[in-house]
């Protein structure tokens, strides 16, 4: 059995007297690609906010890359994980040029304070270049599109070497050009033989974003897992007609999910 990357076990959140999470329990292994999906509201970025060490749960237990949450330092997990996310969008200085910022992903930080080592440098210059981003590197961040940004928030979340790469709803800015090449991105960092045991989380309430190569799948609604496992035997009309409340069919087409919404 290859190694469990992320564990939640009866994971509860409350946040201003609210039950953001409740009772909630699964498990993702080196490797495996997991989307969740749920309504707006329903809990997503709540439970992405727990994996990457910037939310605690009020009960429960999390254990993420070998960390046990009330053991490990949510720093140090926030430093082996890659986020890419409109929230650290937001946290990232517009006027810093994209080189920097790539580099310092790999502190954990959303800027540098200090003149970095050459190898880190050329890791980041690596990472824009597969990412086919190169031409940007001395660009400031603000000059870019909004599908270029989340490609340069992709360098930056790889630049430690992480063992879980997470992504919140990060196609919600992008127009259907950008997000396609956003998705081709996403689907050549999972195919990379380079990263065998990268697990990765791809939060979204939109079925078609989910990039072909994902593998496992937990539907959420109301802050509470309906079903999760293996993408196909979750994502079916039946499931997900519970999650959204609505009439939904399930279809698929060159190995992506589409839904058609009935009366």
């Amino acid at each position: 059995m290859t190694g469990v990357v992320v564990e939640f076990s009866h994971v509860g959140v409350r946040i201003q007297n609210n039950k953001a999470l409740s009772d909630v329990s699964f498990r993702i292994q080196e490797g495996e690609r997991w989307a969740i999906v749920g309504p707006n509201g329903s809990g997503k970025t709540t439970l992405l906010r727990i994996v990457n060490g910037y939310l605690r749960p009020s009960r429960g237990e999390v254990s993420v890359l070998g960390g046990k949450f009330g053991q490990t330092s949510l720093s140090e997990i926030r430093k082996r994980s890659g986020f890419v996310s409109s929230y650290l969008d937001n946290l990232v200085e517009s006027n810093d040029n994209v080189l920097d910022i790539v580099v310092s992903g790999k502190y954990g930080a959303t800027r540098l304070w200090e003149i970095p080592p050459y190898g880190d440098v050329q890791r980041a210059k690596l990472l824009l270049r597969q990412l086919n981003c190169s031409k940007f590197e001395n660009r400031a961040l603000r000059d870019l599109s909004e599908g270029e940004r989340q490609k340069v928030l992709i360098a930056r979340a790889l630049m430690p070497d992480p063992g879980l790469l997470t992504f919140d709803e990060p196609c919600a800015p992008l127009d259907l050009s950008a997000r396609e090449s956003f998705l081709k991105g996403v689907g050549s960092i999972a195919k990379d033989k380079n990263r065998p045991s990268l697990a990765m989380i791809y939060v979204t309430h939109r079925i078609d974003e989910i990039p072909r190569c994902f593998t496992h799948a937990l539907l959420i609604r109301k802050g509470k897992s309906l079903v999760s496992g293996k993408i196909k035997g979750v994502i079916t009309s039946e499931n997900l007609s519970k999650c959204f409340d609505i009439n939904v069919q399930v279809k698929r087409w060159m190995d992506r999910l589409y839904p058609v919404v009935g009366n």
